[in-house]
């Protein structure tokens, strides 16, 4: 019994020595001499290599070579001046789509200059008590057929600077009482206003902008008012996510916002912004929207939708029309601009020039290093067609 258990326990030692056997080529003695379980267990396990099929190899063969032969240029994909082509004429395609299909106008109404009708307006002041108006007369070439979108554009505005897009308390836009009565820190110097916390605090709101545009359509010098939808201009996902008005009776705002105070350049505070229930606190749709920051320093932001109720005519017709202009938002302080834009929009979305500036850079990149390629490959590329690949 004690030697087999000595056997037994011996085995992994020969398995060792059968393996090392079988490499090195050669009779592998059992300690001690002899040719005892290790030479036995050695043969057992000695494993024997068939060789290769002919055919395998008749296919690996096949295979280097034409590897070898396999020159850049016949390779399946198209060569990169192609796609250079390709997104060129795509960028065609989308002028021709934008020009056809949308229209837009463009009013400027800062004021700057001493002919323009805002001019007695260019030096308000957030604290202004009194507002100012001013009407500007314009012309329509064309016709708008479709669903008019009317915008409100600023430029040299940063919205984009770090600590701006930061001074916002998301929790307190979402309806949090306890946020409500507590900003974050982020929102300083807009946070409190005399010992009261401000609803909403931060500096994006406290810039808002306000002012109030009213379009007339001029016939026969009668001035008929065109309706102006204020509803639908926001993300839904902003409107019916993001911000939410505080919890309790939603009819009486004034009681749920109570305890806090107005941002500063507000003339008046956050329940004030509409009559309609639905449309105001937190959840007003022009709020909404300025809470949205742009990425670039000039932008334009959806105030208003004309829809289209007729479809036998024009949304807005060729002709004649004024905009009157309650005159609220300096900006004459940091060199801005305002405007008003009217556009129809296509199955791309609105008239914007960053998307076929972007494909014509791209696409004039794409053609110039595929120019640069296709001269390398006919210079240098036929050096490899005999080149072999060592198995």
């Amino acid at each position: 019994m004690k030697g087999n258990a000595h056997a037994h326990a011996a085995l992994p030692r020969a398995g060792l020595s059968a393996l090392a056997h079988a490499q090195l080529g050669g009779p592998f003695p059992r300690p001690g001499g002899g040719r005892g379980v290790a030479s036995g267990v050695h043969h057992q396990l000695r494993v024997r290599h068939p060789p290769p099929l002919a055919a395998e190899s008749a296919v690996d063969i096949g295979t280097s070579e034409k590897i070898a032969k396999l020159s850049w240029g016949e390779r399946a994909s198209p060569p990169p001046p192609a796609w250079g082509m390709i997104i060129l004429t795509e960028y065609i395609k989308i002028q021709e789509e934008l020009s056809n299909n949308q229209k837009i106008n463009l009013i400027d109404y800062t004021g700057t200059e001493p002919s323009s009708p805002c001019n007695k307006c260019l030096n308000v002041s957030w604290d202004s008590t009194s507002p100012c108006t001013c009407t500007i007369d314009f012309t329509l070439e064309h016709s708008f057929e479709s669903n008019v979108f009317m915008y409100y554009g600023l430029s040299n505005f940063y919205q984009n600077h770090r600590r701006y897009v930061k001074s916002r308390d998301d929790s307190q836009l979402n309806g949090d009482n306890s946020s409500l009565l507590n900003p974050s820190k982020e929102c300083e110097p807009y946070r409190t206003n005399e010992d009261k916390p401000i609803a909403p605090c931060g500096a994006i709101a406290n810039s808002m902008f306000n002012d109030t545009l009213e379009l007339y359509r001029i016939d026969n010098d009668t001035r008929i008012p065109i309706t102006l939808i204020k509803k639908g201009i926001a993300w839904w996902t902003d409107k019916n996510v993001k911000f939410r008005n505080p919890s309790g009776d939603t009819n009486n705002l004034t009681a749920l916002f109570q305890g806090t105070t107005k941002p500063v350049n507000w003339p008046k505070p956050v329940y004030m912004l509409d009559s309609e229930p639905d449309n105001n606190g937190f959840i007003n749709e022009d709020f909404i929207v300025w809470m949205r920051t742009a990425a670039l320093p000039t932008f334009r932001k959806l105030y208003r939708l004309i829809e289209r109720t007729n479809n036998l005519q024009p949304t807005l017709q060729a002709g004649k029309y004024s905009l009157d202009i309650t005159y609220n938002y300096p900006v004459h302080s940091f060199d801005g601009r305002k405007r008003m834009i009217l556009s129809t929009i296509s199955w791309m979305g609105g008239k914007n020039p960053f998307l076929g500036i972007a494909y014509i850079t791209v696409g004039s990149i794409c053609f110039f290093l595929g120019v640069v390629l296709l001269i390398i490959h006919h210079k240098y590329g036929n050096r490899n067609t005999s080149a072999d690949i060592p198995n």
